[in-house]
């Protein structure tokens, strides 16, 4: 962390206060956060010695190491040894690590989530038709191919449809899409298998999935968006199935049978 900025932008050493509050450490960590936010502090910017940032915190040494520590693990920050601490230039570790941490904390209920997810999907389909190289379809392709050949192996059959919703995400050209529906489909991995357990639930899932590719490869955008919110859909409709086979009224109190009939309805 240089002191040396553009005119127009405080220097860091004037805009670090010194902390008062019984967590020091969770202080410093706000603080860094902050500068990090407003853009004082950049990706790849070398933060001041610990000596420097003590001073300025007015803090201990064990105080800002361990707010430095915590910084690090999640990816806000790299420290080298021999090189110093400085800002990560890539935010993606940080982003992804806060989103499964607040789908695991806050305990979000499957409506939401397969809501969201259905969202999401359609979003990716589209930009994938618009942005995909010959390279992303050929490798969507294979596992096409993969998931015909694994028919009657459901485990693998999930493994080929999660990467093959994967490989769609990262061809949409946006990361921050990629990591939100890698985070919330390894969320709902569990309650999705259960949809692969009801009779034809893999060929209708092949077949769908190829619907997807083939709009995409036409480069048709909202073919691509409408080939994929009909392929969710089925899903839902077919775990709603799932669920009331097994215990409706757990179904209806989840909210999938409902978020499944208001669908198929809008559909119609």
């Amino acid at each position: 962390m240089t002191a040396t900025t553009s005119s127009r932008q405080k220097p860091v050493t004037s805009m670090i206060k010194r902390v008062t509050k019984l967590s020091i450490s969770e202080e410093i960590a706000r603080q860094i956060m902050d500068l990090i936010a407003d853009g004082t502090l950049k990706p790849g910017q070398r933060l001041l010695s610990e000596r420097e940032l003590c001073g300025l915190f007015g803090a201990s040494r064990s105080s800002l190491r361990e707010a430095l520590r915590c910084l690090s693990i999640v990816g806000v920050l790299n420290a080298r040894v021999g090189e110093g601490t400085s800002v990560a230039e890539d935010g993606g570790k940080f982003l992804r690590k806060i989103m499964e941490w607040r789908l695991i904390s806050e305990n979000h209920d499957i409506e939401n989530l397969l809501e969201v997810r259905i969202a999401l999907e359609g979003v990716s389909a589209a930009n994938s038709a618009l942005h995909a190289t010959p390279e992303d379809i050929e490798k969507a392709r294979k596992l096409l191919d993969q998931m015909k050949r694994a028919l009657k192996d459901k485990k693998q059959f999930a493994i080929l449809d999660l990467e093959f919703h994967i490989t769609l995400a990262n061809a949409s050209g946006n990361a921050v899409l990629s990591d939100l529906i890698s985070v919330i489909r390894s969320q709902l991995a569990r309650t999705l298998s259960r949809v692969l357990k009801l009779p034809n639930a893999l060929p209708l899932s092949l077949k769908e999935h190829t619907a997807i590719l083939d709009a995409i490869e036409r480069h048709d955008a909202e073919g691509a968006r409408n080939a994929m919110h009909a392929h969710l859909d089925a899903v839902l409709i077919r775990y709603a199935k799932a669920l009331e086979a097994g215990d409706g009224a757990k179904a209806e109190q989840n909210g999938t049978v409902r978020i499944a009939k208001k669908r198929a309805r809008s559909a119609s």
